[in-house]
């Protein structure tokens, strides 16, 4: 008779489930495989670049600042020279304009100079040389834009007359100027002085 502790050697054992084979070490100790090896580069390398970007930009910022600066002080240095060399021909002009003026005042002064030094006994002709001088000062004062205001007549008007006296008229209308005391200029069409007129009031 069989022993029964022999029967029961003598089944089969009960398969056992078979471990599945993982590429991955499942172990950390066993070390990482390739592909994280190659994705932690990868990274590594994103992180240096991105560690790069922010000093390269502000080089860049730092050389457009200089050179806005330098083009800044060349602007300034170009406008404070046209300045300074815009006054200098306003200067320039003015002084010319006073020079073409004085320079055809002098026969003028010549003239009277004359006058002064000649026998003034003769008065009809004294009267005569003092009126060409006169009208020498006239074409001058033309040549160079000088217009006499004519005020007898005209209506007064407060951009080229001043008042200095009203006087009751009949034979003149209300705010007509009937004298002129002091002639008024204009050089071109700016005034030079004002005439000084009386007007007639009704």
């Amino acid at each position: 008779m069989p022993d029964e502790h022999q029967t029961e050697q003598s089944e089969p054992a009960t398969p056992q489930p078979e471990q599945p084979h993982a590429s991955t070490p499942s172990n950390p100790a066993d070390g990482p495989d390739d592909t994280t090896v190659e994705a932690a580069t990868e990274a590594s390398a994103s992180s240096e670049e991105n560690r790069s970007e922010p000093s390269v930009n502000l080089e860049a910022v730092v050389r457009q600042r200089d050179d806005y600066y330098d083009r800044l002080l060349r602007i300034t240095a170009e406008f404070d020279n046209y300045r300074k060399r815009t006054e200098r021909e306003r200067r320039d002009l003015i002084a010319q304009a006073a020079g073409d003026l004085l320079g055809d005042l002098l026969p003028v002064v010549d003239d009277f100079e004359r006058a002064l030094a000649a026998d003034a006994q003769d008065g009809p002709a004294y009267r005569q040389g003092v009126e060409i001088i006169h009208k020498q000062l006239l074409e001058v004062m033309t040549r160079h834009g000088v217009s006499a205001i004519e005020a007898v007549g005209a209506d007064f008007d407060p951009l080229q007359h001043q008042a200095v006296a009203h006087e009751p008229s009949e034979s003149h209308k209300d705010g007509e100027v009937i004298e002129e005391l002091r002639r008024g200029y204009t050089l071109r069409d700016r005034l030079l002085r004002p005439s000084m007129v009386k007007v007639a009031k009704a």
